[in-house]
């Protein structure tokens, strides 16, 4: 595939504009950026010391998250905590492993603590002081975190305004004893909460538009704008292939597979995976999940709402079809060389293709 260099004469002309006051913050805190479509493995990327808040961790950022929001992994040390922050951005954080607990609290002086361990959903509400602990004396605790950072502090250019204005937005966070509690009310396929105990093994809404019966979920966490969704799809199937914008972070939970992501016109790449990867979708690229292994597979997607083209209707662009105007691509329509690709990497487990009623279905309703 393209990569769009230039030369060295052509790229000097936009040499100034290269940073921004979101990289520069970055490199101030001793970490690196890391452009990255795919990681293999969370669990074990590499870290570097971050002193400020008492960890390790490094920027795992997308192609376009100059504009829109970026991710990072953190890891608290045995028995330790990080530091207390707050920030006028917002924060969504999947664990990936240990256990621990979090405070949050207010200029008003409500305070709310919960405990949470490898597999748990949760979002910092805006401009709230918090802080995270380890709950464990000999082991790290590890988490991935996506948010809008780079929107806010390019924005006003100013950290300290970041990250020490005094503000309560009491709509997002009022000391709500129940607000971190592990329930929330069903509205259509969003489920209202603030906190997901084990995102692994959460019951899932019904979701046939994305084929071959999966289920899906979604959240609007600590009433912010950035937004999440569970999806899995069962064992010998494979997702409708679908472009959106830019900065959805997949981070699969469960199961064995393979994505395949590509600009339109272009040849499909394949990125194998398990519990664990990221694969996140540049923009506009279209990319399709297969699940080859012996289990359901099931994957996380943390993301800003630009990601989301919808059409007059409020519905996203991705889960129409494109023979009606949306950026997804039926079953019918998709490459001839996606089913064999298929069957061949399910063979290698003993498998076989479950998708004859997902295709028998979408025949009935696209002929």
């Amino acid at each position: 595939m393209k990569n769009a260099i230039v030369s060295d004469e052509f790229a000097k002309k936009f040499a100034t504009e290269k940073e921004t006051p979101y990289t520069r913050w970055v490199r101030d805190e001793g970490l690196d950026i890391i452009s990255s479509f795919y990681v293999p493995d969370l669990h074990t990327v590499e870290l570097k010391p971050w002193p400020r808040r008492g960890a390790r961790g490094v920027y795992l950022n997308h192609d376009a998250s100059r504009t829109s929001n970026d991710c990072y992994v953190c890891e608290i040390p045995p028995g330790k905590s990080l530091a207390p922050q707050r920030q006028l951005y917002e924060e969504m954080i999947y664990v990936l492993d240990g256990r621990g607990s979090t405070a949050v609290w207010n200029d008003a002086g409500k305070r709310i603590s919960f405990e949470w361990k490898a597999g748990a959903i949760f979002a910092i509400p805006l401009n709230c002081s918090h802080q995270h602990f380890n709950g464990s004396g000999d082991k790290p605790a590890r988490f991935v975190a996506v948010t809008n950072a780079p929107v806010i502090i390019n924005a006003f250019g100013d950290v300290d305004f970041v990250f020490g204005t005094k503000r309560d937005f009491k709509e997002r966070f009022d000391g709500e004893p129940e607000y971190f509690a592990n329930k929330g009310e069903q509205k259509g396929l969003l489920l209202d909460t603030n906190f997901v105990a084990d995102a692994v093994n959460l019951p899932l809404f019904a979701a046939k538009e994305r084929g071959a019966g999966g289920g899906h979920t979604r959240f609007s966490m600590a009433r912010g704008s950035m937004n999440s969704h569970i999806s899995q799809f069962p064992i010998g199937t494979y997702k409708k292939a679908h472009a959106h914008g830019p900065g959805a972070h997949v981070i699969v939970l469960s199961g064995e597979g393979f994505s395949l992501m590509w600009p339109e016109g272009e040849e499909p790449k394949r990125y194998d995976w398990k519990e664990g990867a990221m694969i996140v979708p540049p923009n506009l690229w279209f990319h399709q999940h297969f699940n080859t292994g012996t289990t359901p597979a099931r994957y996380l997607a943390f993301k800003a709402e630009g990601v989301a083209i919808r059409n007059a209707q409020g519905v996203p662009k991705a889960w129409i079809s494109k023979r009606l105007g949306g950026d997804q691509i039926d079953y019918a329509d998709e490459r001839p060389e996606i089913r064999k690709w298929f069957s061949d990497a399910l063979s290698k487990n003993g498998l076989k293709s479950n998708m004859e009623k997902a295709y028998d279905a979408e025949n009935q309703t696209v002929a």
